[in-house]
């Protein structure tokens, strides 16, 4: 038994060394500032007493994560010290040695085991076709999705963040929903919520649906619920394991009555509406929006010129503007939104919560309208909708289509991110590689006779192609370089914006369509 269950993951094993030893060819390519960031917290972490941690202020890269992190850094710097104790310093600022570069290329390779452990467990709650030879099965397709992520290896692996095994507490916590193991799965989304605060974004579904699938009603085989009497011992389950976990990561801060600093070094609301980079959401959409309004009321004479500053109208994507024409959008503004943006799934997912598939529905909707309406949104946040969608991508065929477009531009708007010469193939090909795959194995296992995508679609995907090259090699010939640098940034966010505003629209669309539906089925 053991043997045929070994051959039977054979492949997966296969994929997960074949990425890992990709991950070690990455180890000296470029690094952005993150890698600072976090050589910074190691610092922090092992030379400062905790008292300190969230005050120090020697590098602009301040700690900013939650407690649960800090330690992880914390624990991870007991090691560092073994490879070269000088990264330790928290007066060596920007130090970056051949020992720490490996350190912690090796460091972030080393806890994606987590990833790569939560992605087994999901592709066991995918449907299977035993029939199918390999590279039609759902399993072998998912599991290259995830672990062959193209967004995944350039901004963990080359750009440099610790994504990898925050995804994969995700990742893993969504499983356990998958397989009744509710509790299970609420500690492990606790854990994620103090290791890093971003996927509070999608606490809203776990809260709905623990509520409503553990709490409230019980799960079928086949996804569906039956309504019972409410379980306060089942909702106090919930509330001791979320809340202990919550006071034995910020306990010490607690006693040391820092609480406050903390908060206000995880939330710094200071900053701008976006990022220096725009995410490609509404926001982004409406930026230009602006920006085109006050250029044709300056042609039209409909505005005064001398109220307008360069940098509101030049300085485009590289600091922070006021808006010109349209109302300044503050932080309660983009709070409200998001909030409208998914309430309707919540409604939606409380009336007809379709099990651990609805629920995951959910979060990637959750995930996606946060994105698209949050405040100093990161570009790198599509991550959080794109993966946990891969999991629905491979058991729908109009989930593959969404997903097929959200993945394409999503990914495509992370490729700025690696701006210097010798990344450029790297990050083109890769992205080729995954994209190609996606679009092959998906239509092979949805659509055999023809594409998944309507014709607008596939123009609207192609036209990334002419995108990419105007970009990456006509623009920087042109004077405009030197004056208005942040064109590139701004064509490829506002055409990829297009995209995921459209993704969020289907996805939508989906749930109304099974709520109809389930509801005409009750009636009848």
């Amino acid at each position: 038994m053991a043997a045929h269950i070994s051959q039977g993951w054979s492949w997966f094993l296969a994929l997960a060394c074949g990425v890992s030893f990709l991950k070690c060819l990455l180890i000296n390519s470029y690094h952005s500032t993150d890698f600072e960031v976090h050589r910074n917290w190691l610092a922090i972490t092992h030379s400062l007493p905790v008292s300190k941690w969230y005050y120090e202020a020697t590098s602009e890269w301040t700690l900013d994560y939650p407690p649960l992190f800090a330690w992880f850094e914390f624990g991870l710097s007991h090691i560092a010290k073994y490879f070269d104790p000088q990264m330790l310093v928290v007066q060596n600022l920007n130090y970056a040695s051949p020992a720490t570069v490996l350190f912690q290329r090796l460091s972030v390779i080393v806890t994606d085991l987590i990833f790569i452990y939560a992605v087994k467990e999901c592709c066991k709650c995918v449907r299977e076709d035993k029939g199918k030879d390999l590279l039609g099965k759902p399993s072998f397709i998912l599991a290259t999705l995830l672990l062959w992520n193209f967004g995944l290896l350039i901004v963990d692996h080359i750009h440099f963040q610790y994504n990898g095994f925050l995804f994969g507490i995700l990742l893993l916590s969504a499983a356990r929903h998958f397989q009744n193991r509710h509790l299970e799965g609420a500690l492990l989304f606790s854990v994620l919520l103090n290791l890093k605060h971003i996927y509070l974004y999608i606490a809203p579904a776990y809260g709905i649906f623990l509520l409503r699938c553990y709490c409230f009603t019980h799960s079928n085989a086949d996804g569906s619920v039956q309504w019972r009497s409410f379980s306060i011992f089942r909702l106090v389950a919930l509330g001791v394991i979320v809340l202990s976990t919550f006071a034995l990561s910020f306990l010490p801060f607690i006693l040391l009555g820092q609480v406050p600093q903390v908060l206000s070094r995880l939330f710094p609301f200071k900053r701008g509406l976006c990022h220096a980079y725009w995410a490609p959401n509404i926001w982004a959409l409406y930026n230009i929006a602006d920006k085109a309004l006050s250029m044709l009321g300056l042609k039209l004479g409909l505005l005064d010129q001398t109220k307008f500053t360069k940098a509101s109208m030049t300085g485009g994507l590289v600091q922070e503007f006021q808006h010109s024409v349209l109302p300044s959008v503050s932080p309660v503004v983009t709070l409200v939104c998001t909030l409208l943006s998914i309430l309707p799934v919540l409604f939606c997912m409380w009336r007809r919560p379709n099990g651990a598939r609805g629920f995951l529905r959910c979060m990637v909707i959750c995930a996606l309208g946060s994105f698209m309406f949050g405040w100093h949104v990161h570009e790198k946040a599509i991550l959080m909708a794109i993966l946990p969608f891969s999991l629905l991508a491979v058991e729908s065929k109009e989930d593959a289509r969404t997903f097929l477009i959200l993945s394409t531009t999503g990914h495509f708007s992370l490729l700025p991110l690696l701006f210097t010469a010798q990344e450029l193939p790297i990050k083109i090909i890769i992205m080729l590689l995954f994209t190609v795959f996606s679009f092959s194995s998906l239509n092979k296992l949805f659509s055999k006779s023809g594409c998944l995508l309507n014709p607008v679609e596939c123009v609207y995907l192609l036209g990334l192609v002419p995108l990419e090259i105007i970009c990456e090699f006509v623009y920087p010939l042109t004077r405009w370089q030197l004056t208005l640098p942040f064109i590139p940034l701004l064509l490829t966010s506002v055409y990829c914006a297009l995209g995921v505003v459209y993704c969020f629209i289907r996805l939508y669309m989906s749930v109304f369509t099974s709520l109809r539906t389930g509801s005409k089925a009750k009636s009848q």
